[in-house]
């Protein structure tokens, strides 16, 4: 089998600044992790690898520090990484990035693609299914059990949902989104880590994806971001000390009586 997974290199996030004038994340000189939504597709990606055999290929969007987050995938198990970086890319929304990421992949062959359900920092859950829209293949999202019948080329996908979960069968390619639950990453050790450094990382820019231009980065991001801001904290709440239930009651009724939305209900009854 020949899998793909898709990962992004977010900001700790305690670390996250915002430029003022673009509004978007500042990732140069912030301390980064992978995002642990894809270390889960990664960790997925390896054990389907481990048990049909076949090749894994991490590839990701970004500054070159991106290069750090597919060190860590191959010292994971995977086999090969691929950093698509380029001044061009940046500012790009969801649209752009699976844009990007698609122009890429429509040169490679592949039985599946993972990507992680949805990235910390921006928290959409929109790429994975804009990547498949774009490639033309099936998305199943949030799956929390993987079965692969390599010979048939066919998936067997437990998905979750807000009712339970759906199982889904379908023909082979299609593109996954994982979610907790589906596995626990593995922690590599020392000699993969250094192993990993000895593995292929191939760098490719806008001249070396092709495609058009004006739907890269800004540009080509639908997406405008007007202005990002600190919600303001909400004060502490009441809390009524009555070792009496009736009394304990009559308080509670009291200040819901105080409040603005009920005098104004009031107001309108009379």
């Amino acid at each position: 089998m020949k899998i793909i997974v898709c990962v992004k290199q977010v900001p700790e996030v305690t670390e996250v600044k915002i430029d003022p004038k673009t509004n978007t994340l500042i990732r140069d000189g912030v301390p980064s992790i992978v995002n642990p939504f894809d270390e889960i597709a990664v960790e997925e990606a390896v054990r389907l690898k481990e048990k049909h055999g076949g090749e894994v290929t991490v590839i990701t969007m970004g500054p070159p520090q991106a290069r750090q987050a597919l060190l860590r995938c191959l010292a994971m198990g995977a086999d090969k990484g691929i950093l698509l970086t380029d001044r061009a890319f940046a500012g790009s929304d969801t649209w752009a990035t699976a844009y990007t990421l698609a122009q890429a992949i429509k040169k490679m062959e592949y039985d599946l693609i993972l990507c992680g359900a949805r990235a910390i920092d921006g928290d959409t859950a929109q790429v994975g299914p804009e990547l498949a829209e774009n490639l033309g293949i099936t998305p199943i999202t949030y799956v929390k059990k993987v079965e692969v019948d390599a010979e048939k080329k066919r998936i067997t996908v437990h998905r979750e949902t807000e009712e339970g979960y759906e199982v889904i069968e379908s023909r082979l390619p299609v593109l996954l989104t994982a979610i907790k639950g589906l596995n626990e990453p593995r922690i590599p050790a020392l000699r993969e880590i250094m192993l990993a450094k000895k593995k292929e990382i191939k760098e490719l820019n806008l001249a070396n994806i092709g495609g058009d231009p004006q739907s890269y980065g800004l540009s080509g991001s639908f997406t405008e971001v007007v202005r990002i801001f600190t919600p303001k904290q909400r004060g502490g709440g009441i809390i009524i000390k009555e070792e009496d239930p009736a009394l304990a009651a009559k308080k509670l009724a009291q200040l819901l009586l105080e409040e603005p939305i009920i005098k104004k209900l009031k107001e309108r009854v009379k």
